[in-house]
C-alpha cells in the first residue's frame, strides 16, 4: 500500500483511508444483526491490505463506532492511524441539538474518546464542524492542549473555510483538513485546496461517491423512504434528473474502462494529487476488493477531458447538505 505523508509534518498515511462510520451510522438494510462484526472484520481486512487511516466520530453510533474501532485493534494499535471528528450533539432520539466546541467540553469529549477506543493517544483530533459561537483560536487552542498533554498528537479540522483554515493554522499547525470532495462536490478547488497547499495542510477527502450518486446504479425519484431525498436538496425533484444525466457519462466512461463508476470516482480523487487522502466507507469486508482496485485504475488525459467537461465545478446542482446545515460547511 502507497503511502503519503498528511501535511507537511503529519503522520503517513495509506493512499485511501477507511471512513467507518457507515458500520454505526444508522439501522438500514445494509446492517444487519452481524454489524459488529461485519465492521470489526472491515477494520481488519483494510489494516491487513494496508489501509492505516480510521475515519470516526464520538457521535457515529453515539460512541459504539469508537467502540467498535478500539476492539478491532487490539493488538493492533501500532497499525492505525486513528482520527476522530467530536462536537455534534444529539439527543437520545438521534435529533440533533448542535455544535459544541467550547474548551472545557473538547476535553471532557476527549476523555471519553480516549476510554472508549482504548488507546492512550488520539492521532488526530478535530472538530466536526467550526462551531460559529466559540472563536476557532478557542478551540484550536484546547487540541493543542491535549497535544501538548501527550493525549493527541496532530491537529485537525473539518469543514473549514479558508480563511477560518489561515487563523486555525496560525493559532497551532493545522495537520489535516476533512472535507467533502469529489467529482460531484468541486468548491474546495476555489480557495480551500490552495489555501491548504500553500499552508502545508493535508485534504482527507470524504463523500468520494457523494452519498451514492456517483455509484450509477440510482434512478429518478428515489423511494419514499430514502432518506437522501429527504435531506439532500441534490437529491430531489428535477436536480435528481440533472445531476443522473451527468452520471450517465460517468457509467458510460466506467463500460468501456471494465470498471465502476464507484472505482473511476475514487481514482479521480487520487489523481488529484498526492497530499489528498480519499476516505471510503465501507461496513462489509467484501467491498474491499473493489475499492482496492481503483488504486491500480490510472485515467488517460481523454478521460480526464471528459470527466472535467462533465463534472466542471457546479455542474451538478442542488446543495451538498441539508439546509439547516448550510451554514455549518463552506459551499
Amino acid at each position: 500500500m502507497k503511502r503519503h505523508r498528511l501535511g507537511i509534518n503529519g503522520p503517513l498515511v495509506s493512499a485511501i483511508g477507511l471512513g467507518c462510520m457507515q458500520m454505526s451510522g444508522a439501522v438500514g438494510p445494509h446492517l444487519g444483526p452481524d454489524r459488529d462484526q461485519d465492521g470489526i472484520a472491515t477494520i481488519q481486512a483494510a489494516l491487513d491490505v494496508g489501509i492505516n487511516l480510521l475515519n470516526t466520530g464520538d457521535f457515529y453510533g453515539m460512541g459504539h463506532n469508537e467502540m467498535l474501532v478500539g476492539r478491532a485493534l487490539k493488538g493492533r494499535r501500532d497499525q492505525a492511524i486513528i482520527s476522530v471528528k467530536f462536537g455534534a450533539q444529539k439527543s437520545p432520539s438521534g435529533a440533533f441539538l448542535g455544535f459544541d466546541s467550547r474548551p472545557a467540553s473538547i476535553k471532557n469529549f476527549a476523555a471519553y474518546s480516549l476510554q472508549r477506543l482504548g488507546v492512550e493517544v488520539i492521532d488526530i483530533y478535530q472538530p466536526a464542524r467550526i462551531a460559529p459561537d466559540v472563536p476557532i483560536e478557542d478551540t484550536v487552542g484546547a487540541i493543542a492542549d491535549l497535544i501538548q498533554e501527550g493525549k493527541v498528537r496532530f491537529l485537525g479540522l473539518s469543514e473549514a473555510n479558508a480563511e477560518q483554515l489561515r487563523r486555525a493554522h496560525a493559532t497551532h499547525p493545522v495537520t489535516a483538513l476533512e472535507i467533502e470532495y469529489s467529482l460531484a462536490t468541486r468548491m474546495i478547488e476555489r480557495d480551500i485546496l490552495p489555501t491548504a497547499r500553500e499552508l502545508g495542510v493535508g485534504i482527507v477527502g470524504y463523500g468520494v461517491a457523494a452519498q451514492g450518486l456517483l455509484l450509477g446504479d440510482m434512478t429518478a425519484p428515489l423511494p419514499p423512504d430514502d432518506r437522501r431525498a429527504k435531506l439532500f436538496p441534490r437529491f430531489q425533484g428535477a436536480n435528481l434528473v440533472h445531476n443522473l444525466k451527468r452520471v450517465s457519462v460517468l457509467k458510460e466512461l466506467a463500460a468501456a474502462r471494465n470498471c465502476t463508476p464507484a472505482q473511476l470516482a475514487i481514482a479521480w480523487v487520487l489523481m488529484r494529487g498526492e497530499d489528498i487522502v480519499p476516505l471510503v466507507g465501507m461496513s462489509r469486508p467484501s467491498r474491499l476488493p473493489e475499492n482496492l482496485a481503483a488504486l491500480e485504475l490510472r485515467l488517460s488525459k481523454e478521460d480526464l477531458g471528459l470527466l472535467e467537461e462533465t463534472f466542471a465545478d457546479g455542474a451538478i446542482i442542488g446543495d451538498r447538505q441539508p439546509p439547516q446545515f448550510k451554514h455549518l460547511v463552506p459551499n
